[in-house]
Order: structure tokens, then sequence, then C-alpha cells
């Protein structure tokens, strides 16, 4: 048997979490799947799955198995792109992901720019608003707005963001305008899903770096940035956005920021990566082209 492909197979099953999830992502029979699986077992001499009609459960045996068998296989993977060069050659295809709309505005046209540069590089952007695991979706590079709490990731500073509250100007003639977050409780607001999916809206106090919550009952909840945004120049409400999520409608003056001075603290932009061994080529020649450019266009100065 193929061990290797063996293990492949393995940590597919446990990651889609059924036999037939991994068969369709894999495009493997079922049957293939499962005989491959019990050749592992039979090999090992031990069960690593127990399997019934709703789930599959790993013993304490697979637990241990598979994490060796992902270590064991990123490291084959790393062994042979470094035999393909991708360690002395810039070259192959690099997976970058990034927030949908940030993403089109920002990190397209530098992705453009470098693809001129390297012809051996091809580029797979995913624009997608939520966060996915670099490790299990085969990412190498993304860039990630806010507070990072996975320290197993190499970060990048390129830059902040605000968070900003902003509704159109005629919202605010018919409410009047609001002076202390507190304000906001008798105005209607738009509640954000996503990326920012909280129940309150946090504010810090004027003149110190104390942070307050105000409890918002949204009139409108919503699933995407651009709904919210477009709801708010529709005046339902005032809206809690990323500055550049609204930048273009707050410079055409449909909409009008509010309550700056309770903003929090902006949040930090990074590029980020996955801490394994050697960076390959491809990887160093995007970062030191990207950062510097993104770093520019959001006002951070040079290294």
């Amino acid at each position: 048997m193929d061990r290797f492909e063996a293990m492949s197979m393995l940590l597919i099953v446990v990651e889609q979490g059924s036999l037939s999830a991994a068969g369709r992502a894999l495009r493997v029979p079922v049957a293939t799947l499962s005989r491959k699986i019990s050749d592992l077992e039979a090999l090992l001499g031990t069960r690593l799955l127990i399997r019934t009609t709703r789930k599959l459960t790993l013993t304490d045996a697979g637990i241990a198995y598979v994490t060796a068998a992902r270590r064991i296989l990123e490291q084959v993977e790393e062994a042979e792109r470094e035999a393909a060069g991708e360690f002395t050659t810039p070259k192959g295809e690099l997976v970058i992901t990034a927030p949908i709309l940030f993403g089109r505005l920002h990190v397209l046209p530098v992705v453009v720019d470098f693809l001129a540069l390297f012809a051996e590089i091809n580029v797979r952007l995913i624009l997608s608003d939520r966060n996915v695991d670099l490790i299990d979706d085969h990412i190498d590079m993304a860039v990630r707005i806010g507070r990072l709490p996975d320290s197993s990731m190499i970060a990048t500073r390129v830059g902040s963001m605000r968070t900003v509250i902003c509704a159109s100007p005629a919202l605010l003639a018919g409410h009047g305008m609001p002076h202390v977050p507190q304000d906001l409780t008798r105005l209607p607001c738009i509640r954000l899903g996503a990326p920012l999916p909280v129940p309150d809206w946090r504010f810090r106090s004027a003149g110190s770096d104390t942070l307050i919550e105000i409890p918002i009952v949204p009139r409108l909840s919503v699933s995407t940035a651009e709904a919210a945004a477009d709801a708010a120049i529709r005046h339902v409400g005032v809206a809690r956005l990323l500055h550049y999520q609204v930048a273009d409608s707050i410079a055409a003056g449909a909409l009008q920021i509010i309550l700056e001075a309770f903003e929090p603290e902006p949040a930090p932009i990074n590029l980020v990566h996955t801490a394994r061994g050697q960076m390959p080529l491809k990887m160093r020649r995007f970062l030191d082209f990207a950062a510097p450019r993104l770093r520019q266009a959001f006002g951070i100065a040079p290294d």
C-alpha cells in the first residue's frame, strides 16, 4: 500500500468529518477511502477511527497518529518544494487570501504589479470575509485586519484601520446628531454580522483609554459590509464599519462619520503566514514586494 497516500486520505477524512464528504473533496469512491483506511489500520495493528452512521471519531491512537501524519506530510511537502526549486528560484503558485472589498481595493493592484515582475509565479487570490485556516485550506499568506490571537502565525504589520460610526446626513437631520455613544440608543442602528459579530458596540471614553460598550438593538441586521453601507446610505440607520468599507461614500457625502472622538484604537493590518521552516522564495518575494506598498498606502513610514 502507498502509506503516504493513505495518510493523506486519513487527514482529509478527519478534516471533512465523514467518508462521504472526503470522497467528494478527493473525487474518490467512499469504498476506496474506507479500504485505504482499513489497510492502514491493519498495517498499524490498531484502530484509528470509530465509524458510526452519524459521525467519525478518532481513537486515542488515531489522535496521536493524525498529529504525527500531518507533521510528516508537511515535511515531505517542504522537501518536495525545495527539490523543485521553490527555495532557490521564485516560482510556483502563491495562494493569498484577503477580505473581499479590501482585497479588491488594495491587494489586487499589488498582485497585478507583482505578476508583471515575476513571470514564473502564479497567484491564486481568494477574497473572503471569513478568516480561513491557513494550514487546512493550504493558504500561503493572508491579510488580517484586527488583533491576532494565534501566536503560531508570523505577522508583518502593514497598516491600521479605523472602525467608524456613520450615518446619512438625512437620517441625522431627522433624528438629531449624537454627541456621546449613549445617544445611539435612541437612533435606529444597522448591525453587521461579519467581520465584527459583537452584540455591543465598543467605544473609547473621550480623553482616556477606558473602553465602554453600548448595547445595540438593531433596526436591521445584515451579513455583509456592502449591505450595511447601502442601508445606511438609504437612511435605514447608523452603521459601524471599517473605514475602507465606506470611504468612497463618505468622500461623496452620502455618509457622515459621527462620534469620532470616541473611536476605539484602529485595528492593525497584517500580512500573516505560518511559521513552518524556511520560507519559499515566492512568498519572500511577495512579502518584500507587498509590505512596503501597503505601508505606503496606509501612511506607515518604511522600516
